[in-house]
């Protein structure tokens, strides 16, 4: 029996919410341990990359294409055939590319954290302009904005549209010189999974921000991964922003954390040329250099950025299951019943729902207390305050398809019962 919230009695919601009460504690005896909090790859996944441990077996093999040892210091900004295969990847020069470690949440530590102690290019440090603020296109990425409010720094909630962050939000707030910067995540964002539109992408690079310090963090994480055999595309921003002369404005990140190994991959950025040197007069006293056998295992590896976008085919094969699960479960069972909306992404690592307003906490909390874990809800938004207590990111990549199968039939149940009580008191 599936009722429409707005059409059924509520004699009619009162014998549903005590039918879905019984299944609901039938579940909950099955002692469940189910998890879809964060979007991590699964074995399936992992299993795929590790050929990759092979490419490095002797001595010749430890050296670059100039003969450099990968395994001896030097390299500050990364080996030249990881700089080639990113810059290829991103659609850069090799010179405006920086290789980091494995981790691109890392690097976009490190910058906030020296704008904020030593300042960017030369400008004042963020800490001793004032009560400096960070715009956070919302439902967002919980640990960007972790980041920025780690350093007591103010969030500002810009609304996300089908487009990517409402543009008109985002050109009124940068007027004021305090504000400092965006976090972004251009292509399948988290959670939604949408790409910024070509209309969306060039207001970004003709923005005329009143603060001379002001910085996008443009994640670009998902770049390669898509779902679908009709992939998003998403305009290349440097090439965008060279129209408006504003390149200084664009620090990209980028990582294979979602493509070889999240612990053991190889991140990296892209930016203009003032900004690198900026970054790298950093670098040179923070590191004598990241692991260069690491880098030069992916390049051996994947080869270029054409053997990135094939070899993710793979983990599409891997993904697209999970995917079609969750939307179908939703539909199936919350589709046109005014319990939950969903959009339905291309690629990328999650399903953001948005359940019937002030639910999502009591949803999340039916499920931990079933056994379901999912990211708490409110994260989506700065301060993990979500206005209308509706979004939850539903991370489908790390549970066997079985598993995901019955977590998301109790996803459905909660949302429904949560729904329910809400309606009827």
């Amino acid at each position: 029996m599936n009722l429409h919230l707005k059409t059924a009695s509520n004699e009619e919601l009162r014998d549903r919410l005590a039918e879905l009460r019984v299944r609901y504690e039938e579940y909950k005896e099955r002692d469940l341990h189910l998890d879809m909090s964060r979007g991590k790859p699964g074995s399936e996944q992992l299993d795929l990359t590790l050929p990759m441990f092979e490419s490095l077996t002797s001595k010749d093999t430890y050296l670059t294409q100039t003969g450099f040892d990968t395994r001896n210091y030097g390299l500050l900004d990364g080996i030249p055939e990881a700089k080639v295969l990113f810059a290829d990847l991103l659609g850069v020069s090799p010179d405006n590319v920086i290789i980091g470690g494995n981790s691109s949440l890392n690097m976009m530590f490190d910058y906030i954290a020296t704008a904020y102690t030593k300042g960017v290019c030369g400008n004042e440090p963020w800490s001793r302009q004032g009560a400096v603020k960070f715009l956070c296109p919302s439902p967002g990425y919980d640990r960007h904005f972790a980041v920025t409010e780690y350093f007591d720094i103010e969030l500002i909630t810009v609304p996300m549209t089908e487009q990517g962050p409402d543009m008109d939000v985002v050109e009124s707030y940068v007027k004021d010189p305090l504000v400092k910067g965006i976090w972004c995540v251009p292509m399948y964002s988290n959670p939604d999974g949408i790409t910024y539109s070509d209309e969306t992408v060039r207001r970004f690079a003709a923005l005329k921000p009143a603060a001379p310090d002001f910085r996008v963090m443009w994640d670009n994480a998902y770049c390669v991964h898509h779902l679908s055999d009709e992939p998003d595309t998403l305009l290349n921003i440097f090439d965008e922003a060279h129209k408006h002369h504003s390149e200084d404005l664009f620090v990209e990140f980028v990582s294979t954390s979602k493509i070889s190994f999240p612990g053991a991959g190889v991140a990296a950025l892209a930016a203009s040329a003032k900004n690198i040197a900026d970054i790298k007069s950093r670098m040179a006293v923070q590191t004598i250099g990241h692991d260069k056998l690491n880098m030069l295992r992916h390049v051996r590896y994947f080869k270029n950025a054409d053997g990135i976008v094939e070899y993710m085919k793979k983990h599409a094969v891997v993904l697209r299951p999970r995917f079609e699960l969750v939307l179908s479960m939703l539909e199936r069972e919350l589709g046109g019943r005014g319990i939950a909306s969903w959009h339905a992404p291309r690629g990328g690592y999650f399903v953001s729902v948005n359940v019937y307003e002030g639910t999502a906490k009591r949803t999340v909390k039916l499920l931990s207390e079933a056994g379901v874990v999912l990211t708490g809800a409110g994260a989506t938004y700065p301060y993990g305050n979500d206005p209308a207590d509706s979004n939850i990111r539903i991370a489908p990549s790390f549970p066997p398809l079985e598993e995901l199968q019955v977590a998301m039939e109790m996803f459905c149940l909660c949302a429904e019962i949560a729904a329910l009580e809400v309606i009827l008191g």
